[in-house]
């Protein structure tokens, strides 16, 4: 897979695996994306459409020099984050 669909591919990865459609109801991530689409978070939706708009974005000859905007702006960081920051003010 191109580098530029990347971040997009894991960030659908992890929210698929994280759904209840994997962990409540058993489906497999692949049953999930093609037959429970509905039943997966916005944000899994959002992700699914541009991996989507990505993969058809490295097809398409008009962006061959432009080159692809859809996977390349976007970002995912694998870490873990500590939300909780500890405070300054102490």
């Amino acid at each position: 897979m191109a580098s530029s669909c990347k971040g997009l591919l894991a960030a659908l990865k992890d929210c698929v695996l994280n759904s209840n459609c994997v962990i409540k109801d058993g489906h497999l991530p692949s049953e999930c994306l093609k037959n429970h689409v509905d039943e997966l978070p916005e944000s899994c939706q959002s992700l699914r459409k541009a991996t989507f708009e990505c993969k058809r974005g490295m097809l398409d000859m008009r962006k061959r020099f432009r080159g692809n905007i859809v996977g390349s702006r976007f970002e995912y960081d694998t870490t873990e984050v500590d939300e909780k920051a500890s405070p300054s003010d102490a």
